[in-house]
């Protein structure tokens, strides 16, 4: 079945270059000019990605961004966001609001279709199986795509992580106290046909620390200095 992606996005002319572009590649594509718009249609069918641009009337992309990665129902589509601004720092923006990838206008639409490719395929990358998951307190399940941390004498609590940040915890939690470069976690989790800068990597392994902060359990990812990173069974 065919892929079905949201475009929201306040220029029509754009909306429509990203449109026919998406049909053309085998998609199945809505279109919105403004965040409420959106979020009615996702709310009415739940898209396999969202397209979103930075800037728009009313709620910026950013905010809706932020908002739909605060919703346990909606947290998990994978977000590409599209804008004008390309300074380095408008990009780790984009990416810290909850965006998995991030595309500069003026784009080439051949670039904005590897991109959405890049990030369906994802959830198939090798290496990533469907086996509940165990490490320390931590539970992680891909089917129900629940996170479960329980300590002794406590609670249990599930945390709320978005799609790329699951897939990151996945990954690690799948090959316990390894060390990993960020070009091999650019190749395992994001895929070897996405343009994806290694910095990148640093702004998603934040949001995955602050996440598990959450639960007391941000200790278990650890930066080994000058190599890369690893999640430890022990942390120190």
């Amino acid at each position: 079945m065919p892929h079905r992606i949201l475009v929201i996005e306040d220029e029509p002319s754009i909306a429509e270059l990203i449109a026919i572009n998406l049909t053309h590649s085998g998609f199945i594509v809505e279109r919105a000019l403004q965040t409420e718009e959106g979020l009615q249609k996702i709310k009415s069918q739940k898209p396999d990605l969202l397209i979103l641009d930075w800037m728009m009337p009313g709620k910026s992309g950013v905010q809706f961004t932020k908002e739909l990665r605060a919703s346990p129902e909606l947290q998990n589509i994978p977000i590409l966001m599209l804008t004008a601004k390309g300074a380095e720092a408008d990009k780790i923006q984009g990416l810290d609001s909850g965006a998995d990838d991030y595309v500069t206008k003026p784009f080439s639409p051949k670039e904005l279709i590897a991109r959405v490719r890049a990030l369906l395929r994802r959830n198939t990358v090798l290496g990533m199986g469907d086996d509940v998951l165990r490490l320390g307190p931590i539970q992680l399940d891909p089917i129900t795509h629940r996170i479960i941390v329980t300590h002794p004498g406590e609670k249990e609590k599930s945390l709320n992580l978005g799609p790329t940040e699951f897939r990151l915890l996945q990954f690690f939690m799948g090959n316990p106290e390894r060390v990993h470069t960020r070009s091999q976690l650019l190749d395992r989790v994001w895929g070897d046909q996405v343009y994806i800068e290694e910095r990148t990597v640093d702004v998603h392994i934040k949001r995955l620390r602050a996440a598990l902060s959450e639960a007391n359990c941000d200790q278990y990812i650890e930066t080994v200095r000058g190599s890369g990173y690893r999640i430890t069974k022990t942390p120190g």
